[in-house]
Formats: C-alpha cells, structure tokens, sequence
C-alpha cells in the first residue's frame, strides 16, 4: 500500500505507530513501509524472504522494474526512485523504498543509461528445472529456445522479449556459458525475464535429448546448409537451437540435432545478429509454419 502524504496508523507488534511519508521529509531518508500482522498469501512471504544484498542485481527502467514488483517468485530488496515515479507505483507490502534524486540514481547504472527514474534490488529467480516447463499436454506447441554460449546481456535479453512475444515455453542455456541476471539483460528483456522461464543446465547436449523425449524437433541455426528453415519446421513441437555469433553451435551440439536450417537471408549480408535471427525463427515456428 502506498500512502503519498501525511500520516498514517499502522500497527507493528500489537503497537499503533504513525508511517510518515510527507514531501517534509529530507531527501535520502528511508521510508519502510510496515508488514501487516497476517501475511498475505505463502508467496507473499517467500518473495519478502530474506537476501543477501551483497552482489544482487539492479534492474532499472520501468518495464523492468514493473515486471519484477508484479512477479510473486521475485524477491524484492530496496526499491530507489524520484519522487514523481515512485507515486506513479503501488509499492509491495513490506518493500524498504527511497526517495532519490536523477543523479543519485545514476550512480547505480551504466553511463548514459535510461534509468527513468526507478531502481530496483532484486535477488535472483530461484533455478528451475527442464521437466518443470516442458509441456504435458499434447496439444501444446509452443516452441522452445536454446542458446548455445551467447553471453552478450543485451542478445540475451531482446531474445527473452521476443521469447515472450511470441510464447515461447522456455529459454534454455549452459550455466556456464551464460550471462547472470543483470540491470543490462533485464532492460533489454523489457519486463520479459520475469515472464519467460529461463533454464540453465550443465549439459546442453543432454538437455538437448531430455527435449527430444518431449516430442520436441530440434533445428540447429547456421548458414552452413542448404535447408531452409521453412522446410526443416516439422509442423509440431519445435526447438530452436542458435549459437554465438561468429562461433556458432558447437559441433557437439549440432550432432544433437535433427536438422540444420538457415534463414533464407540476401547474399549481401553474411549473417544477422543473433536476437535477430531468433526473432525470425521464432515467427517461422509460430505464425509462420
């Protein structure tokens, strides 16, 4: 509950006390917002759970910072914000939030990034496993990715708000050969981390079989073959497999594939960026098959 002026009775331990959230207050100072004795709901306790501070991501920018204060798996730490964003906002019960200033905001992101006027502490989602997304029903066929070592936040994270534009039932990537949750991938992602299961696995080969017992036809992206991605789509379940740029799949990985398509791209560009590519394949395996 958000209270944007004046004072307001809460009540902590049995006590009434007076929440003071006024314009009056100097800036820099800490508003906490008092837990009600009865919690709400079991998610409501596991996201208010506590979390080291101490190397937790940052995300910035309104659809980011949105997405995490309306997703109940999120664990939120600190919310800081200028005052016009944070009345524009209904705060989480029990959410330590403060009143910031452009600049002061600033220092917690990259030069000349659009923080636009919110940041947010978050912890990471807690892991998921690869049976725990892969659909049960038989009707369902949506497709699933597969990133082969990108590691760049900002391919990684405009392929989440792809992903989720278009359903996609998850994002699977190596643990090692990932990047972490950070401010970056989240702003790309536009709100999507939080709408997209992102599965990390030590095996991506093995990972790559657990999806084909799941009915799944596994496409590798390269431009090294002839077929085109329109005919390697088998009309079913299909999971899109797409290396780092340059490097590609690895060849352990394209031997964990049922076939290998290209996107029928002009001969005057080599190759596209990567979230691009996954962008088109995705519509192909979608609206487009």
């Amino acid at each position: 509950m958000l209270v944007r002026h004046g004072l307001s009775k809460k009540r902590l331990n049995g006590e009434t006390v007076l929440a003071c959230q006024c314009p009056r207050w100097e800036r820099g100072k800490e508003i906490h917002l008092l837990k009600r004795t009865k919690m709400a709901s079991h998610k409501s306790q596991r996201r208010r759970g506590k979390a080291q501070t101490s190397g937790n991501p940052k995300f910035w920018g309104r659809h980011a910072v949105y997405a995490a204060l309306d997703n109940p798996e999120r664990n939120l730490i600190k919310l800081w914000g200028t005052r016009a964003a944070i009345e524009e906002i209904v705060i989480p019960e029990g959410l330590t939030f403060q009143y910031a200033e452009v600049t002061d905001l600033a220092r917690f992101v990259p030069h000349d990034a659009a923080h636009q006027g919110l940041v947010l502490e978050v912890a990471p989602l807690e892991d998921k496993w690869l049976n725990e997304v892969l659909p049960t029903d038989d009707a369902d066929q949506r497709p699933i990715l597969v990133l082969d070592q990108v590691t760049d936040p900002h391919n990684v994270g405009a392929i989440f708000r792809t992903a989720a534009a278009f359903d996609a039932v998850a994002i699977v990537t190596q643990d090692r050969h990932a990047p972490p949750e950070t401010g970056a991938l989240a702003k790309a992602a536009s709100g999507a981390l939080e709408l997209v299961p992102w599965i990390r696995v030590v095996n991506l080969a093995r990972a790559l079989e657990e999806i084909a017992g799941e009915g799944y036809w596994r496409i590798g992206l390269t431009g090294h073959t002839d077929l085109i991605l329109s005919d390697a789509l088998n009309g079913g379940r299909n999971a899109l497999v797409l290396g780092a740029e340059g490097e590609g799949m690895r060849r352990n990985i394209e031997e964990h594939c049922d076939a290998l398509a290209k996107l029928p791209i002009s001969d005057k560009m080599e190759s596209l960026n990567v979230s691009n590519a996954a962008a088109i394949a995705l519509y192909a395996a979608t609206v487009g098959k």
